[in-house]
This record gives structure tokens, C-alpha cells and sequence, in this order.
């Protein structure tokens, strides 16, 4: 069992789907569809009627792009976390790589960080650390918003494996509990199409390090490039990677599309034999 805020999952029979805010106006996937303030807390709370058991919300882009301070980073997240939080006792995270923006959300009620920089700020553990916060530890190579060497591993699988394997013991070595930890391979941070492939091919190898796995898979690149499809075609392709990560281990998934997500989620788990069936008639009633 995790206590993540004010939720409890039992990892072994659930997985939880968590909801992507984005307040910026270069997002790659809506273009900054959630930028202003309403639209991004409306889609969180739709997010959350729709199925969402965790909330994601960040205010800048992996990727490069114009420069974002720290307080107009701040500006844009901590708002957004104060009102989820008034509103709902879904998981709220911030998708951030600066320990000053993780520290401003979680007084604004943030569970969780989600450093997609793998601990780039040195800051960044002792300010969770502090905190009852839940750390997201995610393989990620160059700074922050850097212009990305072209990546190269001898074995992609084993280099995100020793890789979360060493940030999980700084954290640790910070003063942050197993039991506030959770790793992510990073799918296409820093790596090509087919290093991703592999990594979803071989999840196990990440889920063996014995913490949850968070995967965020929706809409990336080498979905579209397995599949040839544009952003915006890649729900398909989106849910059939979330379920192989799922069949593998994976108890967290990152996504745009909820919706159709928890479905096929929920589905899986059934499959499973974790999840009983809403609503089991079929050829169950008694006869009139």
C-alpha cells in the first residue's frame, strides 16, 4: 500500500492514471490549450470526473524553448495545485526540474514532484525530503531544456536501470523513505525511437528496481514514428503502449487522453484478475 496525499493504492492490484496539465503556451501536445488559468483548472477537475486518480501540472516543456523564470514557473503551477486542491482530494503533482518551484507547490498542496530531470537540482531532495512529498525519479542525461546530445547506450535498458538505481540512493542518502519514491525510464527523454521501444519491450528490467513505475508514453515521438501517425492521431498507439507497460509491471500511466485511458486501464487490470467487473450479467441472471 501507498499513501500519496489523501489516496491510497495498493500497487500490487491497481494502477493509477495520471492526468497531464499543462500551463504553458508551447506545450507539445495541446499548444497551450491549458495556459490560462481557468482552462488549466477546468481541465484538471474534467480530468478528475473522467477518471483521473492523480494530477499533473507543469509549467514549462521538456524541451527547449524561451526561457522561463522561476517565479513566472511559480506563477503558473502553484495556482493551478492550490485550486485542485480546494476541489478535490485527487493526487496533485508539479512537473518541475527546480527545487524552488517543488517547494512553492507543495505548500500550495502539491503530493507529489515529478522531476523529469532525474535530480538535475541539487536542492531537489532535501526540499522533498523535508516535505511528505512523493519524489518521481526519472532518467533524463543533459540539463535541463539543453540542446540534447544525440544518445547513444550500449544497452539502453541496463544504462536507465543503473542510472534510477544510483538516484534512488541519493534520495535515499537525503533523507527521503523508499515509501516516497517512484521511478520513470524516461521514454524519449534523451533517447531515439527504438531505445523506447526497448525500454517498453523490456519494463520488467525497471519494475525489478522494486519501486512503482511511472511511464509517460502518450502522444510521443516514437509512437508517432512507429506508427507513421501526427500529434494528435496517436490514442491508438498511446493506449496499446500503456497496456504493455501495464502487462509488464508499470502502475502509474502518464496521459492526455484519461477517458479512454482509464478504460483500457481498468480493463487490463481485469484481465488481470485484480479488478471484478462493474457490472457482471452476462449470462449470469437467472432466467425470467
Amino acid at each position: 500500500m501507498r499513501r500519496i496525499g489523501a489516496r491510497e493504492f495498493d500497487f500490487d492490484r491497481r494502477v493509477a492514471v495520471m492526468a497531464i496539465v499543462n500551463r504553458t503556451p508551447d506545450s507539445f501536445y495541446d499548444r497551450g490549450a491549458t495556459f490560462a488559468l481557468d482552462r488549466a483548472i477546468a481541465s484538471a477537475l474534467a480530468a478528475v470526473e473522467e477518471g483521473a486518480d492523480w494530477v499533473d501540472v507543469g509549467g514549462v516543456p521538456f524541451g527547449r524553448g524561451p526561457a522561463v523564470s522561476v517565479q513566472e514557473e511559480i506563477d503558473r503551477v502553484v495556482p493551478v495545485v492550490e485550486a485542485i486542491r480546494s476541489r478535490s482530494n485527487v493526487v496533485v503533482s508539479v512537473d518541475t526540474t527546480v527545487a524552488a518551484v517543488a517547494r512553492a507547490a507543495i505548500r500550495g498542496g502539491a503530493d507529489a514532484v515529478n522531476d523529469t530531470s532525474g535530480m538535475w537540482d541539487a536542492e531537489m531532495a532535501p526540499v522533498v525530503a523535508a516535505s511528505d512529498a512523493t519524489l518521481v525519479l526519472t532518467h533524463s542525461i543533459p540539463p535541463p531544456r539543453s540542446e540534447p546530445p544525440r544518445p547513444h547506450y550500449e544497452d539502453v535498458v541496463a544504462e536507465v536501470v543503473a542510472f534510477l538505481r544510483d538516484r534512488v540512493e541519493r534520495a535515499r542518502a537525503a533523507g527521503i523513505p523508499l515509501e516516497r519514491l517512484m521511478v520513470d525510464p524516461g521514454h524519449d527523454l534523451n533517447k531515439n525511437t527504438f531505445h523506447s521501444l526497448e525500454l517498453t519491450r523490456r519494463l520488467e528490467e525497471v519494475v525489478a528496481i522494486g519501486l512503482p513505475t511511472l511511464v509517460a508514453l502518450s502522444n510521443k515521438d516514437f509512437i508517432g514514428e512507429t506508427l507513421g501517425r501526427a500529434r494528435g492521431e496517436r490514442l491508438a498507439g498511446s493506449l496499446a503502449a500503456a497496456v504493455v507497460c501495464v502487462l509488464k509491471g508499470a502502475r502509474v500511466v502518464r496521459v492526455h487522453n484519461v477517458r479512454e485511458t482509464v478504460d483500457a486501464v481498468r480493463m487490463t487490470e481485469a484481465i488481470l484478475g485484480l479488478r471484478e467487473p462493474v457490472a457482471a450479467r452476462h449470462n449470469l441472471e437467472e432466467e425470467p
